[in-house]
């Protein structure tokens, strides 16, 4: 699919007609392949989109792209026109976070329910040590040109409770060319002070009371799980902290993350 000529692979399943559906939007440096697991569970009872977004995966990387929460925000709205997607069940993951919350705050009649893995409205937020550096000019490009597959895997490891899969780590790495990694660095310099963009975002959201499960690591270097129990205030949320998670719960214990979100999509496609 493309949408102002930029490509977007999405992944689908369950019935294809349906207005309603589930969809996924990973977050910065991932790709719809982060939710697999679940695609193929909540795709036996439901409709369910995932696409690559504008620079990763196998989508587009267009140097004159958008890259800008914004800009990701028009883009996952015009995939879902593409896709006849009248009501979203929105599952965010990191930056799709902000992409994902930033278009139901601008269509809210279109959202039915907010699933949030380590992602929400974070007032006061401070970028982790990784968006320092890529915020930087020079050293930002510097870090990102050398950036092996051996360093990704030393990096992501040491900050994670545990180790991930080598698989993770090798697609991870697959997708991460120089096109990617120059959309990271133009992302993170676009988005300025993050924790201050949250507040009129959860604003514009709370009067709406979503139904929201909020999934969240206890490990997490860098979203601070302090900011779980705070999506109450601006959700009607479901919050669990999982112990011994770090920042991809779906990839550190895929068992406990199904159990609790197939239920909960269960519910909310029943309810709607």
């Amino acid at each position: 699919m493309a949408v102002a000529g930029v490509r977007s692979p999405v992944r689908t399943g369950g019935p294809e007609d349906a207005g309603e559906a589930v969809v996924f939007v990973h977050g910065n440096p991932g790709s719809s392949e982060d939710f697999a697991d679940l695609l193929t569970r909540v795709s036996d009872f439901a409709r369910v989109l995932a696409p690559d977004m504008p620079g990763y995966g196998k989508a587009d990387r267009p140097r004159d792209f958008p890259y800008t929460v914004q800009g990701y925000a028009t883009h996952l709205g015009g995939l879902l026109e593409q896709q006849g997607v009248r009501r979203a069940h929105l599952v965010l993951h990191d930056f799709g976070g902000p992409w994902g919350l930033a278009w139901a705050a601008a269509h809210p009649e279109r959202v039915a329910s907010i699933t949030l893995f380590n992602i929400g409205v974070m007032r006061g937020y401070r970028w982790h040590k990784f968006a320092r550096i890529w915020r930087t000019p020079i050293l930002g490009e510097l870090f990102q040109l050398t950036t092996s597959r051996f360093m990704l895997k030393l990096a992501l490891n040491a900050d994670n409770p545990k180790p991930f899969p080598d698989a993770f780590i090798e697609r991870m790495h697959r997708d991460a060319d120089w096109p990617m990694k120059r959309a990271v660095l133009a992302l993170y310099r676009a988005t300025g002070d993050v924790g201050r963009m949250g507040e009129p975002l959860g604003e514009a959201l709370k009067p709406y009371r979503f139904p929201a499960l909020v999934l969240w690591g206890d490990g997490d270097k860098y979203v601070p799980v302090r900011y779980a129990e705070e999506q109450a205030e601006y959700f009607d949320a479901e919050v669990h902290v999982l112990e011994g998670c770090g920042h991809w719960p779906m990839i550190d214990d895929p068992v406990r993350v199904r159990e609790l979100v197939v239920p909960f999509l269960r519910a909310q496609l029943g309810a709607a």
